[in-house]
């Protein structure tokens, strides 16, 4: 193997994420990706592999590329994805291949009334939480040293599907939605992939929480990012899910990164000079 390169193979690598983390990570390890829908480029770029979660076997994709480390961005039928979990999992345990999970911060939303650390008992009052759970129960019974669980907040960013949707939004003088009482922290692509990049690097494992690391309520976030789009006036429209606040955020206390990796939510908005 050409200088011993590792060899990573990111699964929903067509995805927002999953692409942000490539584009990160391809310039510094064999990176591959898979695909599902047809984007020319995709299919042109000989690092990425067609797979479709509900119809094609992961196996074959992990038997071709042979990967130190996958990572996990998948989307798509809920079903599909636990089954595809379990066969990298018997992937991981025939081979010295190791996995980062992109979990969620609604493996807690069961839990309102503070932020969430690593070492919380887990429990999701939505189904897309559940999901998460679900799979990450299936990793922590890997050795520690097999798997990365990375728990991720809301995620902005330029090219985001929340910051896109927004625009729109705004062009067809429709109303943003917002909530009030949401207590939450954030991040961006550019951020994450930069987290991840390091985790990588330094071989860390275990279950990290990557977010800001401060909180704002929901509103004060939106209208602060909506502010830098433009002299438009936005309709906010508010929804209330609760009369109390509630929290939704992932903070590190056992897992922190180094002091250059760290950000506030004010650092994501700097970053959203809207186009």
């Amino acid at each position: 193997m050409e200088g011993e390169r590792k060899k990573i193979l990111i699964l929903g690598g067509s995805g927002f994420l999953g692409n942000s983390i490539y584009k990160e990570l391809c310039n510094y390890f064999d990176t591959y990706g898979t695909y599902y829908n047809s984007k020319k480029s995709f299919e042109s770029n000989k690092q990425f592999f067609k797979y479709d979660l509900e119809e094609d076997d992961i196996f074959q994709i992990l038997d071709t590329v042979k990967p130190h480390i996958i990572i996990s961005a998948l989307r798509g039928n809920f079903a599909a994805q636990i089954i595809a979990h379990q066969h990298i999992l018997e992937y991981l345990n025939k081979t010295e291949a190791r996995l980062y999970f992109l979990s969620s911060a609604n493996v807690f939303d069961a839990y309102s009334k503070y932020p969430s650390y690593e070492n919380d008992k887990t429990l999701s009052e939505s189904i897309y939480g559940r999901l998460k759970i679900k799979i990450e129960n299936m990793l922590l019974r890997l050795p520690k040293n097999k798997m990365g669980i990375l728990r991720i907040p809301m995620v902005f960013g330029n090219s985001s599907p929340r910051v896109r949707e927004m625009k729109n939004l705004i062009l067809e003088n429709e109303p943003v939605e917002v909530f009030p009482n949401l207590i939450l922290n954030v991040t961006n692509d550019d951020k994450l992939t930069q987290q991840i990049h390091y985790l990588i690097n330094r071989n860390k494992m275990g279950i990290f929480h990557l977010g800001s690391s401060d909180l704002v309520h929901h509103e004060d976030f939106i209208k602060e990012v909506l502010d830098r789009v433009g002299n438009f006036n936005p309709i906010i429209k508010r929804v209330y899910t609760t009369n109390a606040d509630r929290y939704l955020a992932v903070l590190p206390k056992s897992n922190k990164l180094p002091k250059n990796l760290q950000f506030t939510y004010q650092d994501v908005i700097d970053h959203h000079v809207l186009n």
